[in-house]
């Protein structure tokens, strides 16, 4: 028997990569994942994606995060706004600029994946006011964590009752279904300053102590369909 773990509260899109996202109130859910999420990357030279960590993969390029990204209804182009929420005519040249690096552009993603781990992160209240009860005095907020769905679970919820669903499948009434997989490790990105939210390393640190430092459930697209703030979800 299917159980309802939650309704969508909030739904967050990142149209490039490590950038600030939009919130919509409603969305297609594809084979990729929210469409049109971390479809754009900064990118440079060597074909590295810009991030808050370097890897093989990815090059750590600070100051991302104090961009903004919106895609509105059309995929084809983002809007990327700078750090005082203004949109740049001229994407690459105002990276350039910016990231003080010659090498960089803004590229749509083509044969190497955007997205660090799984297409899709769910992050329940419960866990975010744990965390706020937890640390009264930090400004706790979703945005620190990028999640692509606030998922508003019922009273009484214990913190990190994300960790329930791995290895199942959730599903909206629209029809639409992921597969719990895993958890995001978290690194600097969610204690990092952004516009409006100070640089808080207590954050990080509690989620370390407290949870192996991970925070959210991840998941893969079982079934493709509609997105919408209210929606509920079915634990199946």
């Amino acid at each position: 028997m299917a159980e309802i773990i939650g309704v969508v509260e909030r739904l967050w899109r990142y149209p490039v990569k490590s950038t600030a996202g939009e919130r919509l109130s409603e969305v297609t859910l594809d084979e990729r994942g929210l469409s049109g999420d971390r479809l754009y990357a900064v990118r440079d030279g060597g074909g590295r994606i810009g991030s808050g960590k370097s890897t093989r993969r990815f090059r750590r390029m600070d100051g991302l995060l104090r961009l903004g990204s919106r895609l509105g209804h059309r995929l084809d182009r983002p809007e990327l706004l700078d750090p005082l929420g203004r949109p740049v005519t001229d994407p690459t040249a105002f990276l350039r600029a910016y990231l003080q690096r010659a090498d960089v552009e803004l590229a749509r993603e083509d044969g190497v994946s955007h997205f660090d781990q799984q297409a899709v992160s769910l992050l329940s209240t419960a866990t975010l006011d744990w965390l706020r009860e937890a640390l009264p005095e930090t400004l706790v907020d979703e945005r620190r964590f990028r999640p692509n769905i606030v998922l508003r679970t019922p009273p009484g919820t214990r913190p990190f009752v994300e960790d329930d669903w791995l290895g199942r499948e959730g599903c909206f009434g629209s029809g639409a279904r992921l597969r719990f997989t895993g958890s995001s490790e978290r690194g600097l990105m969610s204690a990092t300053a952004q516009p409006g939210l100070p640089h808080a390393p207590e954050l990080l640190r509690l989620i370390a102590t407290e949870h192996g430092n991970r925070l959210d459930a991840l998941a893969a697209v079982g079934a493709p369909g509609p997105l919408r703030v209210g929606d509920r979800l079915k634990l199946l």
